[in-house]
């Protein structure tokens, strides 16, 4: 890219004011090399950068952007919203409805909480688990991303069944002293951990399909076993369906799990992204039992300023009320399942291995002979080349993630001229 484009110039002004020119890292092309884009707008399955140049994005603002950018049904009931009042600090009749509306879709969940961040639903769902089963022990997986909560920054131990240590400056090791970190799907090391620790697990976290090492999907075997698991040694098993979460279904993952596994529910789950349309909003929930230790009602404090927004739950209930509706979907997976076929076979046109999966609007790929199982053989696949096609599909207009370890999103707004198109620019990428 020229140094005198637009997002070049923002760029060199953005890094003297914000560290590394972005307020998240993978925003800044670390990963793929390059001048990150900067988006001027958006509008149905395109963005527009500040020079002008149109994407079809399949980021969709990492997932929320289920229906497209600028549904008209969403705007105008943010638009209402904003007319009515940006914050009150005080309860509103439109939280009670959001919650209504999500408890209806996932029968797991009796009760839940709002908050205004995947990283604020997981760290509160981990100190509830921990408070309401007197416990201090957890176990995360490599490669699931549950925020940047302290306890939840750690990459695996030297050992199996080992404790894990921080993986970023200013996080004690005493804070993560009692995390431990699996390898995904691996079944051997979860039955060892529960043998060793069992008695003093609060919980295990985990993405039912992980979002953060590409798209990989945790094995039935694996989330059969892991129920049992929990179950037998009261632990809690808490699904991180921020990325997921409607996303892949209107149960969203852990409908998929139940309709695999006889009686699977998590006792936990953890939501983003789609609930808020956009807006900054999450949520966390479980059983009533479990909920009501919450503050003011339990011992376990948890609070928030902007949490319930009337802004951001006015958008959350727009995006539900779309999605409910029949053959959403159907049409929305149809969609999906089409770019992973033509790209998986536009690279077998030309001789390259790539493999992908999806599931609802959410997919990935892979410069592999083979679908990933864990976080090691994510890596294990053909990064460079992965760069090299990230950025040929950028200067044919499509914005995929940039860096291999994150998932796709495909939404409502993505009809066949986008699908075709992205398809087509892929074969021309992979001959080069």
């Amino acid at each position: 890219m020229s140094t005198d484009s637009r997002n070049a110039r923002l760029f060199a002004r953005a890094q003297q004011v914000i560290p590394g020119g972005v307020n998240s890292p993978v925003r800044a092309f670390r990963a793929v090399g390059g001048v990150p884009r900067f988006i001027a707008r958006a509008e149905g399955a395109y963005m527009i950068d500040a020079d002008g140049r149109r994407y079809i994005d399949y980021i969709g603002s990492w997932g929320p952007m289920i229906l497209g950018h600028g549904h008209p049904a969403v705007l105008e009931a943010v638009q209402q919203a904003a007319r009515e009042g940006l914050s009150y600090g005080a309860p509103t009749e439109r939280e009670v409805e959001l919650a209504e509306a999500i408890l209806a879709h996932v029968p797991s969940m009796e009760m839940l909480r709002l908050v205004s961040s995947g990283t604020e639903a997981a760290m509160s769902a981990l100190r509830l688990a921990r408070g309401a089963t007197g416990r201090s022990r957890i176990i995360k997986f490599e490669g699931c991303y549950h925020g940047h909560a302290d306890a939840l920054l750690v990459k695996a131990g030297s050992g199996l069944a080992t404790f894990g240590h921080p993986t970023s400056a200013g996080v004690p090791a005493e804070v993560v002293q009692h995390t431990l970190v699996l390898e995904y799907n691996n079944l051997a090391q979860i039955e060892e951990a529960f043998a060793l620790h069992g008695r003093d697990l609060a919980c295990v976290m985990i993405e039912p399909i992980a979002g953060n090492m590409n798209f990989v999907r945790a094995s039935v075997p694996f989330m059969t076993r892991l129920r049992e698991l929990c179950t037998q040694h009261g632990a809690l098993l808490v699904f991180d369906e921020v990325m997921t979460g409607f996303r892949v279904g209107l149960g969203s993952a852990q409908a998929h799990y139940a309709k695999l596994i006889p009686g699977f529910a998590p006792d936990m789950s953890v939501f983003g992204k789609v609930i808020g349309g956009g807006m900054p909003l999450a949520a966390f929930g479980g059983k009533r039992a479990v909920m009501e230790q919450l503050a003011p009602l339990g011992p376990v404090y948890q609070a928030g300023t902007l949490s319930g927004n009337p802004v951001a739950t006015a958008c959350g209930l727009a995006t539900l009320k779309e999605i409910a509706k029949p053959g959403f979907y159907e049409a929305l997976a149809q969609r999906t399942r089409e770019l992973v076929d033509g790209l998986v076979g536009a690279a077998k046109a030309a001789g390259v291995p790539m493999v992908g999966d999806c599931e609802g609007g959410m997919f990935g790929f892979f410069f592999a002979g083979e679908l990933p199982q864990n976080y090691a053989s994510v890596l294990a696949t053909d990064k460079e080349r992965f760069n090299r096609f990230f950025h040929a599909m950028l200067e044919s207009g499509v914005y995929f993630a940039p860096a291999l370890y994150e998932a796709g999103f495909v939404s409502a707004a993505h009809g066949a001229a986008e699908i075709g198109a992205t398809v087509e620019a892929a074969a021309r990428a992979l001959r080069a």
